[in-house]
């Protein structure tokens, strides 16, 4: 059954001002206008619901009998209205983010305080997971926005470069090469490495520059994540090649991050959602606030 609001609310404005003029003037409309949707919903109700006289207007049995509800009606979808006005202005709601654990390392957690900041009502669930995972998250509506390395690309995603991402080498102090300004991947043919998972983007990237120099993984230690690998290094265990965002001089004593040449290589890290979905407010103005950071890696 279709509801006739804009009768309904034509009522109410009537009823409740006693002339037609004072509510076409508070509905920002003609009185023919507003004559039209009063006899628009008498007509779909089969009935009358104003006595109308040259000199005033009075509600028939039935209609004080309606106006309470008729005037909840218009409260409620007023209310309701404005809700989703106030949502969309100062971009109010949840939001639903998936992305690969590299990022909650450094870059992720400043982005979600000032976001928290600018919108403290908000709720912000986060989903970790490889690229691919964040994409299939995306793809199924489970989050509405993800940040992956780029791959192979889908037709029904938007991809948004943020940063280029590079590879550099990790180890800890006393190390033959922690006084280098930057190594090159030949130097890590005698350089025992820790391996990160071989369904991880970075260790695509590295397996692919160590074969072209050929140079054969030297390693006895293999993990999942990357913040396990960096305390692994932290641990004097061995060295890592791990994304730049990783890791910020410093984090941990006596480990060192060094440039890792000849050549740079680069991940690209995006933003991904989908290419037919309309983003709710709260995802908006977080893509709005990751579009205005600057990445420092």
């Amino acid at each position: 059954m279709k509801v006739d609001f804009d009768g309904v609310q034509a009522f109410v404005a009537v009823a409740e001002r006693g002339s037609f003029s004072r509510a076409a003037s508070e509905l920002h409309l003609s009185q023919t206008a507003l004559t039209r949707r009063i006899q628009k919903l008498e007509t779909y109700l089969s009935l009358q619901l104003l006595n109308r006289t040259t000199r005033r207007v009075d509600l028939t049995a039935v209609g004080r009998e309606f106006l309470p509800q008729a005037r909840t009606l218009v409260q409620e979808m007023t209310g309701a209205v404005e809700r989703l006005k106030d949502m969309s202005r100062h971009g109010r709601g949840q939001l639903v983010l998936a992305c690969i654990p590299s990022m909650t390392s450094h870059v992720l957690p400043g982005l979600i305080r000032h976001y928290a900041e600018q919108h403290p009502g908000n709720q912000i669930r986060l989903h970790d997971g490889s690229s691919t995972e964040v994409s299939q998250a995306v793809l199924a509506g489970r989050a509405d926005l993800g940040i992956a390395v780029q791959g192979d690309k889908h037709p029904d995603l938007l991809e948004q470069v943020l940063f280029a991402d590079p590879l550099v080498f990790l180890c800890r102090s006393p190390h033959p090469l922690e006084h280098a300004t930057s190594v090159r991947w030949a130097d890590m043919r005698d350089t025992e490495l820790i391996g990160v998972s071989g369904f991880m983007a970075t260790r695509i990237f590295m397996d692919y520059q160590l074969a072209k120099h050929g140079i054969r993984l030297h390693s006895s230690y293999e993990v999942q994540h990357h913040a396990t690998a960096i305390n692994l290094v932290a641990a004097g265990v061995a060295g890592a090649i791990l994304p730049s965002s990783t890791f910020k001089e410093g984090d941990r004593p006596g480990v060192r991050k060094i440039a890792l040449v000849q050549p740079v290589v680069r991940r690209k890290v995006v933003l991904v959602r989908r290419r037919d979905n309309a983003l709710p407010p709260a995802a908006l103005a977080f893509l709005r606030l990751i579009e205005q950071a600057s990445f420092k890696v």
